[in-house]
């Protein structure tokens, strides 16, 4: 008879449910955000810890502005990069010397010192100044190229004489009328704003320029020719050029303007009118009273 033997005991089963904690860190690994964090962003900030540690101990950052501080005065220091002089072609003398002055470039300096924006705004803040270019060129040159605003009439503001360009704009101011007696004269405000009209009817006044002191814009509104004897040609608000041309007309066939007149009113174009000098009218009432003498 054989010996009965127990069967071995069987291993306790192992719960296949993971812990809590396990649970809980696979739940937060399925965050995209957090694996990008513990991807990407934990081992970035270990690589800035790390650069910093080493910068800070070997001095990295000293000697890198050290290098390129090096770096810039040997590029500095090179001949080829040097500026000696400052050339400004196709403008007159004296602009040339504001523009000089203006520039605010202490020569020799280097062209890459040089702001050649900064100096081009200088430039073009001068009154006389529509437009600049600022370049360097070669031959160790600063190149200004400027257009100049070129004055065409003279203009007396209430605070002083101006010289105005075709648009209007003040070129310059001027102490005396004497220094520009070669551009007409404009007086009155709001003159500025109406240069090319002006320019216009000294045009048309050409066989009379020779007598003309200027024009003077009254109200703002229209023009007083003024010539001299003390005569006026008063023009009207609307198309003052076409009345222009009327007394030019009227002065060529009869003489108008060599007559003992004073005024010529144009303002109102279908009724002119004109007054006498006082002399002329004085004369006038001498030959009336002769006529009313030799009726009597």
């Amino acid at each position: 008879m054989l010996p009965v033997t127990r069967p071995p005991a069987k291993a306790p089963r192992r719960d296949p449910a993971p812990s809590r904690l396990r649970y809980k860190l696979n739940r937060l690994w399925l965050r995209p955000n957090f694996r990008r964090l513990m991807n990407f962003g934990l081992p970035m900030l270990a690589g800035l810890l790390a650069a910093w540690t080493l910068a800070a101990e070997l001095d990295l950052k000293a000697r890198a502005t050290q290098a390129v501080a090096d770096a810039r005065e040997a590029l500095i220091d090179r001949p080829q990069f040097l500026i000696t002089r400052i050339e400004i072609p196709d403008v007159s003398p004296d602009l040339a010397e504001a523009i000089r002055v203006a520039s605010f470039v202490t020569l020799p300096v280097n062209s890459l010192e040089v702001d050649v924006a900064a100096v081009r705004d200088r430039v073009e803040a001068l009154a006389a100044v529509e437009r600049a270019r600022v370049r360097a060129v070669a031959g160790g040159v600063l190149e200004i190229r400027a257009i100049e605003r070129i004055p065409v009439v003279v203009w007396r503001a209430p605070e002083g004489l101006h010289l105005l360009d075709q648009a209007g704009v003040r070129v310059a101011e001027v102490d005396s009328r004497l220094r520009r007696t070669d551009l007409p004269l404009v007086a009155g405000e709001g003159a500025e704003a109406q240069v090319p009209q002006a320019l216009a009817l000294f045009a048309e006044a050409r066989p009379i320029a020779a007598r003309i002191r200027g024009l003077v814009r009254m109200g703002e509104r229209r023009w007083d020719v003024v010539l001299d004897r003390d005569q006026v040609i008063r023009l009207p608000e609307a198309d003052p050029i076409a009345a222009m041309r009327r007394v030019m007309a009227l002065d060529a066939a009869d003489g108008l303007l060599a007559r003992d007149v004073a005024v010529v009113d144009l303002r109102d174009p279908n009724r002119p009118m004109l007054r006498l000098t006082d002399h002329a009218q004085a004369e006038l009432l001498r030959l009336r009273e002769t006529i009313k003498g030799e009726d009597a």
